[in-house]
Order: structure tokens, then C-alpha cells, then sequence
């Protein structure tokens, strides 16, 4: 199971890393808090506090083209918010 599928970029999270010290991944839906703490420890080499997770349930969405109207969902996913303890970083930029 690939407990980690991608790190959460937006200005939101930057700015919850920079004042708390916490970042934020989308994850396996079936992991849990221990297993997505161990993932990240040995991932990005640093010591994690506390895991937070939310799940997200997909929204509907539609759209009205020439051929109809086209109706769907988009996928439900699990959010985890990591923090990180005092003085510890997680660079995503770096490898740009």
C-alpha cells in the first residue's frame, strides 16, 4: 500500500508550514494515523508530533455539451495534516 501519494501545495498549507510547522498530504484511504507517521518519518527524515486526518467524499459535478448532459463524481480522498516538531522543515521546492 503507497501510504503517501502527494504532498498538499497551496497557499494555505505554505502558510500553516511557516507559522506552525505542519504540512499536508493526500493519503491512502485505508491508512491510518500510525502508518501514515511512520511513512513520513522515514520518507522525509524528520520527527513527526501529531497526525491529523479528514476524509473528503467526492462531489458531484455535470456539465451540459453538444452530445448532452454529462454527469459524474469526482474521487473521494483522505487528507492528513502532519506536524512536525520544533525546528524541523519539509522542503518540497527543492528538487525543482
Amino acid at each position: 500500500m503507497d501510504i503517501i501519494q502527494k504532498p498538499i501545495i497551496t497557499e494555505k498549507m505554505n502558510e500553516m508550514g511557516e507559522k506552525l510547522s505542519r504540512v499536508g498530504f493526500i493519503v491512502d484511504k485505508r491508512a491510518n494515523k500510525i502508518q501514515i507517521k511512520k511513512a513520513v518519518e522515514e520518507l522525509y527524515d524528520v520527527e513527526v508530533v501529531a497526525v491529523n486526518t479528514m476524509n473528503y467524499g467526492g462531489k458531484a459535478k455535470a456539465r451540459a455539451t453538444k452530445s448532452g448532459y454529462i454527469a459524474g463524481r469526482t474521487n473521494a480522498f483522505k487528507k492528513a495534516v502532519i506536524t512536525l516538531a520544533e525546528g524541523q522543515s519539509i522542503d518540497f521546492y527543492s528538487n525543482i
